[in-house]
This record gives structure tokens, sequence and C-alpha cells, in this order.
């Protein structure tokens, strides 16, 4: 299932409603409070957002074996479908001649995302407390303050304004899961150790996608300027308008934008590259949930951390909010830009299956 949702994961941090209504409301695996709590903790760690969430809906259903199947499922589609942009933008150099059907992409992953924080906004918004939490956390998802200390503001205000109090998550055994999070960090450290013995360019490409995914607060787009300053200022690996290129088509690809490590790694390093970039882009991340969730499970049974968690998952809202800002003005705005979101946004309230409505705004791309 998570193999399917992963091809149809445009929008970022938006396809964690998409993910919901299959794992809570379709299928009844988690109960809908389970999964919320997931998305709130998520949302507190560094690395894609969308990617964390699949691999914590596995772990509560099918503990740490579940947790990787789910994770590398969900990921796959992206890189598979980067990995193949990527070897089509070196042999053609461009990426305009298909730029009608990217502006329509774009177009279609806006209201998604749109549509996710109507969806969300619906759900944890209780008082007008709550709503003055995610603006306040749209607001300053806008500056540049860091993405964790937007975090670490909405959860002190809930502490203090919100009134919402949720019932604590079923219990994930501690020893099990840390038992495996010990082995896995035992397997990175040791892959690390042997690239830095066998190849060094391989090393640092490793290394590096460590870093910018530890500091990747907030999700994907959070970790942009990161990248930005590692590919471009300290390594040179790319120029700034092939580097922007890979964003793009990271802006279109299923998945996290995080998924352009693929596209650096294959253009620098060739198909290695792309492999060992993605590996370590998403490895660290999915360590820290891994070594989290437990913890985190026991501290939900405290009534004031519950306060704290609804403003983390209020400020989730403010942060769909500004991803859909940051689609937009990317988009070149006309009547029929227009009209097409509206009839995306609208045949997604009426439930219309997301993978419809992307390939009807792409065939719409191709006849108009």
């Amino acid at each position: 299932m998570f193999l399917k949702l992963g091809f149809t994961a445009f929008g970022g941090p938006a396809m964690a409603n998409h993910i919901r209504k299959n794992i809570v409301e379709k299928h009844h695996w988690l109960d809908a409070q389970t999964f919320d709590n997931g998305l709130a903790l998520c949302q507190t760690i560094p690395g894609a957002i969308i990617m964390q969430v699949s691999a914590y809906c596995g772990l509560k259903i099918k503990g740490f074996k579940g947790a990787l199947v789910s994770f590398v499922g969900f990921g796959f589609p992206a890189f598979l479908v980067m990995l193949i942009l990527s070897a089509l933008y070196v042999r053609f150099k461009d990426i305009s001649a298909v730029e009608s059907v990217l502006a329509t992409l774009r177009i279609i992953i806006a209201a998604i995302v749109l549509h996710a924080a109507l969806t969300f906004g619906k759900r944890f918004f209780h008082t007008i407390n709550d709503v003055v939490i995610a603006l306040i956390s749209a607001s300053l998802f806008l500056t540049k303050l860091h993405p964790a200390l937007v975090i670490i503001i909405s959860a002190f205000l809930g502490l203090f304004i919100s009134k919402n109090s949720m019932e604590p998550p079923i219990q994930t055994g501690i020893t099990r899961t840390l038992r495996y999070f010990f082995i896995l960090t035992g397997v990175l450290s040791t892959s690390l150790l042997i690239l830095f013995l066998a190849s060094p360019k391989f090393f640092t490409l490793a290394l590096t996608m460590l870093r910018i995914d530890v500091f990747a607060f907030g999700g994907g787009f959070a970790s942009v300027p990161v990248f930005f300053h590692e590919v471009i200022d300290v390594h040179n690996w790319l120029d700034k308008k092939t580097f922007l290129d890979g964003i793009i088509l990271g802006q279109v690809t299923p998945g996290s934008i995080i998924i352009t490590a693929t596209f650096v790694g294959y253009l620098k390093f060739g198909l290695p590259g792309a492999i060992i970039a993605t590996l370590y882009v998403f490895t660290p991340s999915f360590l820290i949930l891994m070594a989290l969730i437990p913890f985190f499970d026991k501290l939900r049974t405290y009534p004031q951390f519950n306060k704290i968690v609804n403003g983390v998952l209020c400020s989730f809202v403010g942060l769909l909010l500004i991803v859909t800002y940051h689609f937009g003005i990317e988009i070149h705005w006309s009547v029929s830009s227009i009209i097409l979101v509206l009839a995306a946004l609208a045949t997604l309230l009426l439930k219309v299956d997301v993978i419809w409505v992307i390939i009807g705004g792409v065939l719409a791309s191709i006849f108009i």
C-alpha cells in the first residue's frame, strides 16, 4: 500500500492527509488519535515529515519491520522517478520541453497542499486559540527564523493557551525498538567507515547528505537553504541554475523535496552517487524517529505534554499554509490557472482520489 501511496505522494507534507485516509478511515489499522500523535512527533524532528509519518505508521502496525518496509516502500517511487528525470536531464540539459506539464503539476500540487491544510485545520482546531497558534507559526515560517525555533514557540503556545487534551497513544515496546535502533546505528557507522576507506568522494557525499537531513527541521522545504549551501557554496558540485532545476524537479516528484539529493548525486557521481545520496539523506531522521517513539509515547500520558503536542499539530497547519504560499508564488497566474486550481480543490473536497486529480491535471496541460 505504501508503494502505491509513494507514486501519488505529490505535495510533500500534504500527503499526510492521504496516508491518514488509507490508514485510519479505509483500513482502520490505526485510530485517528494515534495517527495524530505520530504526525506531531514527525513535525518536531528533522527530516522529511511525510517519510517519517509512513515509518511511524508502519511501526505502530507491524513493529520495526513494518516501519522499515513502509519507509522504503513509500520512498522508492520518488527515488525511481527522480533517477529517471536526472538521466533525462543529463542527456537533454534542459527541462523547458516539459515545462507546460511541470507548470500544471505545480498548480495541482498547490491545490493538494491547500486541501490538506483545510482538512487538518478542521481536525486540529478546537478553539480560536488553535487558529491563533497556526497563524503565528505560519508567520514565523515566513521569516528567517529557524524552523526548529518555530516549532518550539508553537509548543509553548500550545502549553499556555491550548485547551485541547488528547488521549495517550498505544504504548510501543521500548526495549525492542531501541535494540533495532542501535543495530541500524552500527550498520550506518560501519558503512561510513567503509566509504571513508574505499572512496573519499563517496564518503564526503554521504556525510554531506547526513548533515542536510539532520538540520532539515520543518520538513523538506526547510532543507533547501542547507542544500544550497552544501552543494553550491561548500563543495561546488553544481552551478546555481542546475541546482535550481533539481529543486524544480524535486517539487514535482512524488515524496519530499529532499529527494533532490538523488539529482545531485546522479549529476556529480552517476548512479552510485544517486544511490548513496538517497540512502544517507533519509537514514538519520529515520533513526531519530525510532529512538524517540517509545519515550514520546510515555510522555503523552501527561496532560500538559498533550497541550504541547496540540500546539505542534497547529504549527503543522501553519507549515502547510506556507508550503501552499511557496507553490503559489511559483505559478504564473491566469484565468486558466485559477480555474484549474479551483477545479482541483473542488474535486479533492468531493473526496476524489488524488491520483485522478493529478492525471486529470496532466491531461489538461497536454490538451490545453
